[in-house]
């Protein structure tokens, strides 16, 4: 048996990791898309390092892009199999994977219409609506804590990650030559008292370990002072210097913890008499779905809800669907809130209201969550003074502001809870994934002192036998 890792390797996106077996039956843990990734991206979501027709079963963790962005062009590139998901994840998926084909078709057109005026070829998006139709043909939906068997001789089951609603561990016992091998594969760590989800659950004792690295070597601000930390950016933009707060949020998690925390605010008294913009489709049907996967809240929620019913709405909040309406916020001069699309800024309604907005020292933008490097998001956070958007170069005179205890990543003590239940000396190897290559290594260290055995830190496409 032998694993080889196509993706999150040295890097955060592009979940992918392919598990051969003796038989040559081939088992993918996720199939993410590379983001934000600087010019190398595009090559990145083009070439595989495998072939996907001899993929048999794919097993997905969550929902998000970098997890599950590419399942449309594995299909159309030849994979034939299941692909296997819990509830929730499925109903995100479904239309995570619609925005994406959107967003795709529409850049690529925006693109073309450039080489066109410059005599290139055109080029063709990486799939369509239609892939993405395609390829939930295959989809087949496992509850938490059910064991099921994805091939023969595999048996494999689902443990909730407290990430994203639906977000899962997962982990296989593997017969061959009448041996058990056992691997779990982390998926995303969440935080564990998060205010809306389940903490991460403990599982079995593992053989072999794939565990995310996000935040490896960092602890997250008191997520006591989340609700604070917002208020306060709120008043300082909207209040004091009359000007609008863009906040970029991923339309899945995150922005549903704004909500709920304005909705806090609210409840609490504190909430400025506003407009608060959601801007984003995607987020509204993500919202709805949220809503609908109850079994995913932890106690204190479902308590909260006894009395309140819609932890996600509150005075002032609105949701904007229609393309004309939000070009109009841009035009809008009184103070307000916009919550949108995507959280690195690098796609989406939010790349424009930053475009529209960046130039006047009145406006803040207000990163709440990870950014790649190479992100616009990015590029703002280390303090860039200049950045290109949509080929133009804007000077950054807004205010940039960072909340960092909204992140459903868990920082490296929730990963180490995450990990507590296991003993370091069963485990044979551990593979540290999905995180930049200097956490990674702060990481690895932090795990052999823990007392694990052989912590690994693979490389783009590095196989290795188990």
């Amino acid at each position: 048996m032998k694993i080889a890792f196509h993706g999150a390797a040295h890097c955060v996106t592009g979940s992918k990791h392919l598990i051969t077996l003796k038989n040559d039956k081939k088992i993918l843990l996720d199939c993410g898309m590379f983001q934000g990734g600087g010019e190398e991206t595009e090559t990145l979501n083009r070439t595989w390092g495998f072939e996907p027709s001899e993929v048999d079963v794919l097993i997905l963790s969550h929902a998000h892009i970098d997890h599950s962005g590419l399942i449309p062009k594995l299909v159309k590139d030849g994979f034939k199999g299941n692909i296997f998901c819990t509830p929730a994840t499925l109903d995100l998926t479904e239309v995570l994977l619609y925005d994406s084909a959107y967003i795709q078709e529409s850049d690529i057109k925006f693109v073309n219409k450039k080489r066109a005026a410059q005599d290139l070829i055109p080029l063709k998006a990486l799939y369509t609506a239609n892939d993405v139709r395609n390829c939930l043909l295959h989809f087949k939906a496992v509850d938490y804590e059910t064991w099921f068997e994805p091939l023969p001789n595999v048996k494999a089951q689902y443990t909730d990650a407290g990430h994203i609603v639906g977000s899962a561990a997962v982990h296989l016992d593997i017969l061959e030559n009448e041996q058990t091998c056992r691997i779990s594969f982390s998926g995303d760590i969440g935080r564990y008292n998060n205010a809306i989800l389940n903490s991460p659950k403990t599982f079995r004792q593992a053989d072999f370990i794939i565990c995310e690295s996000t935040y490896g070597d960092r602890l997250h601000d008191d997520k006591m002072l989340t609700s604070q930390q917002l208020l306060d950016a709120i008043t300082h933009t909207c209040l004091h210097k009359k000007g609008k707060l863009i906040i970029p949020a991923f339309s899945v998690g995150r922005t549903q913890e704004i909500l709920f925390a304005l909705n806090q605010l609210e409840l609490n008294g504190k909430l400025p008499n506003l407009e608060y913009y959601v801007d984003s489709p995607l987020s509204a049907d993500a919202t709805t779905i949220l809503k609908k996967h109850k079994e995913c809240f932890n106690a204190h929620l479902q308590k909260l809800m006894l009395t309140d019913k819609d932890p996600f709405n509150f005075t002032g909040l609105q949701f904007i669907v229609d393309k004309e309406d939000s070009q109009s916020l841009n035009n809008h001069k009184e103070p307000m809130v916009i919550i949108s699309a995507s959280g690195m800024a690098d796609a989406g309604r939010v790349k424009h209201h930053i475009a529209h907005g960046i130039d006047d020292e009145r406006n803040t933008i207000l990163i709440v969550g990870y950014c790649e490097p190479y992100s616009l998001g990015g590029k703002l956070m280390r303090g860039d003074k200049r950045v290109r958007i949509y080929g133009e170069e804007y000077a950054v005179n807004a205010e940039v502001q960072i909340i960092r205890s909204f992140s459903a990543h868990g920082d490296y003590e929730d990963i180490c809870q995450f990990l507590a239940c296991q003993d370091p000396k069963q485990v044979d190897k551990f593979f540290v994934v999905h995180g930049e290559y200097e956490t990674q290594k702060t990481f690895q260290h932090r795990l052999l002192k823990k007392g694990f055995n052989e912590v690994i830190v693979p490389r783009m496409h590095q196989e290795i036998f188990l």
